[in-house]
């Protein structure tokens, strides 16, 4: 989740440079560490909630209590709101995009799949990203080695789903809430895209961007919740702090603590916590809820991570590898 915010904020990295270098270092470290916990346990938390509500109630309770702490943000920081019915529209889509769509779809498939899986399908977010990019922005371009990147991870999402097990009954809800996870990066990918190419040129900064994308994503699950979520509820303890946590703190607070580390450490660092995420997350199933993650799931989802650091220069292939790759830059679009 978090690479979709980081190229928004990084042209205002360079305002971090006066901060005393030591302090700095230990306040940043302490922040992306925690929003690696945050969003690594945040699966943990959606499987607790739809226990005793819907899906849709969670959504409501995540965005709504999100909503609420960064529109408080933004008055005690004395932001201005965005102005304008078009670029309304267009947060409304985001919010839709990167919010609502893909929270309803991890939500849903709580019900079925362990919250460890749920957080390594969450991993394919940068290749979802990257293969809409391609598509939709000029200055993005296919090199061979994003090319084999891209198949190897494609290789490694078919071991995690695991195929030969639902070979026997092809409407298995296991496969189905697989696919809703591989739905719910592929909004993420679509929402990243959507808001580089129509807010780069806008000077709102991330924080009121967030509080305005997620604002509307609270107002669309307010409209819709009549609708999809009128299943009975019963309530616990454990169920309303998983949801008062999702929203103050993993769609509220981590997102602030996000943007500092991008601020004081660049875009390229900082987008590292994606792939903390899933460690934390896997950890925190088997101990918390006693899940058991399958060998193929654990194999392909370290495939996905690597495949990913390998398509973002961030993992180095063996220097062979790299002049045959290098023959060609790009492929024509």
């Amino acid at each position: 989740m978090s690479a979709r915010w980081a190229y928004s904020v990084e042209r205002n990295r360079m305002s971090a440079a006066a901060r005393k270098p030591k302090q700095a270092s230990l306040s940043v470290g302490a922040q992306y560490i925690a929003a690696a916990a945050v969003w690594g346990s945040s699966f943990l938390f959606i499987k607790i909630a739809v226990q005793g509500i819907s899906p849709a109630q969670v959504v409501l309770g995540r965005l709504v209590g999100g909503a609420v702490l960064l529109a408080l943000i933004m008055v005690l920081t004395r932001r201005r709101w965005p102005r304008g019915a078009r670029t309304w529209l267009h947060l409304f889509a985001i919010g839709i995009l990167m919010c609502v769509a893909p929270f309803l779809m991890f939500s849903w498939a709580a019900q079925y799949l362990p919250s460890g899986l749920s957080s390594i399908f969450n991993a394919t977010t940068p290749i979802a990203t990257m293969l809409i990019a391609l598509a939709v922005l000029p200055e993005e371009r296919l090199t061979r080695i994003k090319t084999m990147a891209m198949l190897t991870a494609a290789g490694g999402v078919v071991l995690v789903l695991g195929p030969w097990r639902f070979l026997a009954d092809l409407e298995d809800a296991n496969l189905l809430a697989q696919l809703a996870c591989l739905g719910a990066t592929t909004c993420y990918g679509l929402g990243f895209t959507y808001t580089r190419k129509f807010f780069r040129a806008h000077d709102y900064d991330s924080t009121t961007i967030a509080a305005s994308q997620i604002g509307a994503g609270a107002l669309v699950i307010i409209v819709l919740t009549p609708f999809i979520g009128r299943d009975p509820v019963n309530l616990s303890i454990s169920i309303v702090v998983s949801v008062i946590l999702l929203g103050a703190v993993g769609t509220g607070l981590a997102y602030i603590w996000y943007t500092n580390v991008i601020n004081a450490w660049g875009a390229t660092v900082a987008s590292t916590v994606t792939y903390l995420t899933p460690i934390g997350g896997v950890i925190l199933g088997v101990l918390v809820l006693h899940e058991r993650i399958q060998w193929n799931e654990l194999v392909g989802g370290t495939i996905v991570i690597l495949a990913v650091l390998i398509s973002q220069g961030r993992l180095k292939l063996p220097s062979i590898i790299r002049a045959r790759a290098s023959n060609k830059t790009a492929f024509p679009r």
